[in-house]
């Protein structure tokens, strides 16, 4: 019976550990301090309406600066180019859309935006 039970627990840990691992290769998961190697799709807008500069904060390497880069550009009609050093992002809109949405979009991807310029 014991050893029913340690088996049981080994199984699961192995799972978790080889769910978190495929979320982490696959750029999901959450800052782990390295980088990735899943680099943002390079997006380019046709016309350039408005540019905002996002203040982010909570990046703190090449892996969050490529998700947040991600979660900016899955946005239609809206490209984003990060720059980790100054914990900024500038950001292109090819038509009207609420500012909120890039809050939104980034502060679901786990990172505050303090302000948006």
């Amino acid at each position: 019976m014991e050893n029913v039970i340690i088996i049981g627990i080994v199984v699961i840990l192995i799972l978790i550990g080889i769910r978190s691992g495929i979320k982490h290769f696959k750029g999901e998961g959450g800052c782990c301090g390295g980088g990735s190697t899943v680099k943002p799709k390079k997006k380019r807008l046709k016309n350039v309406v408005v540019q905002k500069t996002v203040i982010i904060e909570g990046m703190t390497c090449e892996h969050c600066k490529n998700r947040v880069e991600r979660c900016i550009n899955d946005i239609d009609g809206v490209a984003g180019k990060v720059n980790l050093k100054k914990k900024q992002a500038i950001v292109s809109f090819e038509k009207d859309i609420e500012v909120e949405q890039i809050r939104t979009a980034i502060e679901k991807a786990g990172y505050k935006v303090i302000e948006i310029q």
